[in-house]
């Protein structure tokens, strides 16, 4: 049994888009909880299980797995049919589990640390900036429509999705590819999803 502990418009709608791509909505059961929000907004539900009060939050057959990365890689991995993972033995497995540890570990600090308008040298030190953050994306998808080649992954959810809040950066590489992303059925789907939970 699988459950996603999910609030609407927040990082965990992109697990939702993942859902829909691997065609494995009607095997997870989708449990709405309320999260606290930045605007003041919403509060810890005690339905939620996540130790922070967070979302996204997957339970498989009572395993516990948190965090964005770890949850679309073990969902992908879990519904190979619908090609979204690279596999164990292919060549391109080891640049698609590092596009998960490099959105963890360093794009998402870059560009929260950036809307907050915070920087010091031991930060840029540690993470990079926005600058090279770009300049790896733009290296990745010149020559090749995807981060890992000719077809669209899990990699390529996880790592576009950001941009539905802080919006494109202007550059015409990573501006075609956000297109092509925000373009698939799922993601359409996952925002009409929300909306929906939304106006109830």
């Amino acid at each position: 049994m699988l459950t996603l502990y999910h609030s609407p418009r927040t990082r965990s709608t992109r697990v939702v888009a993942l859902l829909k791509e691997l065609n494995a909505l009607d095997a997870v059961n989708i449990e709405v909880v309320t999260i606290p929000r930045q605007d003041g907004s919403g509060e810890r539900d005690p339905k939620n299980p996540h130790h922070d009060g967070k979302v996204p939050f997957l339970v498989h057959d009572g395993v516990e797995i948190w965090e964005s990365s770890a949850i679309m890689l073990y969902l992908a991995d879990l519904f190979p049919d619908a090609g979204l993972n690279i596999p164990q033995g292919d060549a391109k497995r080891g640049s698609y589990l590092s596009w998960f540890a490099w959105y963890s570990g360093v794009m998402e600090p870059v560009m929260v640390l950036e809307a907050a308008n915070l920087t010091h040298p031991f930060i840029e030190a540690t993470f990079r900036g926005g600058i090279e953050m770009k300049q790896q994306l733009i290296k990745h998808l010149t020559d090749q429509p995807f981060l890992t080649g000719n077809e669209y992954t899990a990699a390529d959810l996880l790592v576009h999705s950001p941009y539905s809040w802080f919006g494109k950066p202007g550059d015409p590489v990573i501006d075609a590819w956000l297109d092509r992303c925000m373009a698939r059925p799922a993601s359409i789907y996952a925002t009409e999803f929300d909306n929906k939970l939304m106006s109830q």
